[in-house]
């Protein structure tokens, strides 16, 4: 069964910064290009970021520049570095393939407001 679980999150005023970390199986990082989603109220979930297995990077166009995807298949965990961080990016943070899986993790949750 494939395993993700999301850590990370919390409360930060605009223009502060997170890290998001990722844990996952084996099976889903050792193959699959892996993203970032993110859920805000009242909205769909989305991909904000996406890497490949080779570690090409692609993100949705609110947050080039801001936010960079890494991950180290040595430890099965993903990265979401967030950096200027507005009230927009307030949404439960996943993580999981890309495309993704049926499995979802419990995400985590980030509150930009000052």
């Amino acid at each position: 069964q494939v395993q993700l679980v999301e850590s990370g999150g919390g409360l930060v005023q605009p223009g502060g910064s997170l890290r998001l970390s990722c844990a996952g199986s084996r099976i889903i990082f050792a193959i699959y290009p892996m993203g970032w989603y993110r859920q805000a109220p009242g909205k769909q979930r989305e991909l904000v970021a996406q890497i490949s297995s080779a570690g090409i990077t692609n993100y949705e166009d609110s947050v080039k520049g801001r936010f960079t995807i890494s991950r180290d298949s040595t430890k099965n965990t993903l990265y979401l570095q967030m950096n200027s961080l507005k009230p927009e990016d307030t949404a439960v943070y996943y993580c999981n393939a890309d495309p993704p899986t049926r499995y979802w993790g419990q995400g985590t949750q980030v509150t930009v407001s000052s």
